[in-house]
């Protein structure tokens, strides 16, 4: 059972009988929910500030004060419905050809627009420096969208261009190592890749003039190490580009550094 008695709030009862208030709004024939709050004050006091925001184009992101009643995620929404005509959920601010998501007030990340229909309904947290949001029950990277390896390493595996780490649009994030163990560098003018696997200490693999031979080394150093009793869950790498016929001729032909053969457990 809900009633109203201040404007744009219903009060209501939890199911263990804690009273709640929730505040909402309509905006150019749309119901907005704003939150539920402990009482009718804080919700009344939400309902105020949405109201100035909708009606007042002179108020932007930039103007939200954290002694402000409204949670941050939901001025921004309410900003954006205002300014572009399109509700969205999460804390979105659209821009031409590109749209950015608030974290904080002090922390903005920058995507592409064909990624606005995946974040309008995924929202993105942070811990630590770890971005990620939640994906079928389970917690995954936004680096992760990009081909970028939970191991991976910013400058060694992907670089940002613009050396903005807040924007993930895709012709700012270039690819430098896609595989595990396998590192990429320059020899005499030359794009050259190492292969470096993990013990108690890293031992080089080999150096290949390939991005796929070197993964596929890694692989074959992983293959011997077990072989000779290494106990280890090595991660192998999978090369899509290339047929099972084809890996397998690579994998046969490529040279292993002898130090790897004498390894055992």
């Amino acid at each position: 059972m809900t009633s109203r008695k201040t404007t744009g709030v219903y009060s209501t009862t939890l199911k263990d009988g804690t009273p709640s208030f929730r505040a909402s709004i309509t905006f150019r024939g749309k119901h907005i929910a704003l939150g539920s709050f402990d009482t009718e004050k804080k919700a009344g006091a939400v309902y105020k500030e949405a109201s100035k925001i909708l009606s007042d184009e002179s108020i932007s992101i930039a103007s939200y004060k954290p002694r402000m009643n409204i949670p941050f995620e939901k001025f921004v929404t309410l900003i954006n419905y205002r300014d572009k005509g399109m509700y969205i959920s999460t804390p979105i601010y659209l821009e031409k050809k590109y749209f950015n998501y608030y974290l904080s007030p002090s922390l903005t990340l920058k995507f592409d627009i064909e990624d606005l229909f995946y974040y309008s309904s995924h929202k993105i947290m942070k811990r630590g420096s770890h971005l990620f949001v939640a994906d079928y029950g389970s917690q995954l990277s936004v680096l992760a969208r990009y081909g970028i390896k939970s191991y991976a390493v910013e400058g060694r595996d992907y670089q940002f261009v613009n050396d903005d780490p807040t924007d993930f649009r895709y012709e700012n994030i270039i690819i430098l190592n896609r595989y595990r163990g396998v590192n990429q560098f320059a020899e005499k003018g030359f794009i050259k890749y190492k292969t470096v696997i993990h013990l108690k200490s890293n031992y080089v693999v080999g150096k290949y003039n390939s991005e796929a031979e070197a993964a596929i080394a890694y692989n074959k150093a992983a293959d011997i190490l077990i072989k000779n009793g290494i106990k280890k869950n090595f991660e192998l790498n999978y090369v899509e580009d290339l047929s099972p016929s084809q890996y397998a001729d690579i994998y046969m032909k490529l040279k292993i550094a002898p130090k790897i053969y004498e390894l055992h457990g």
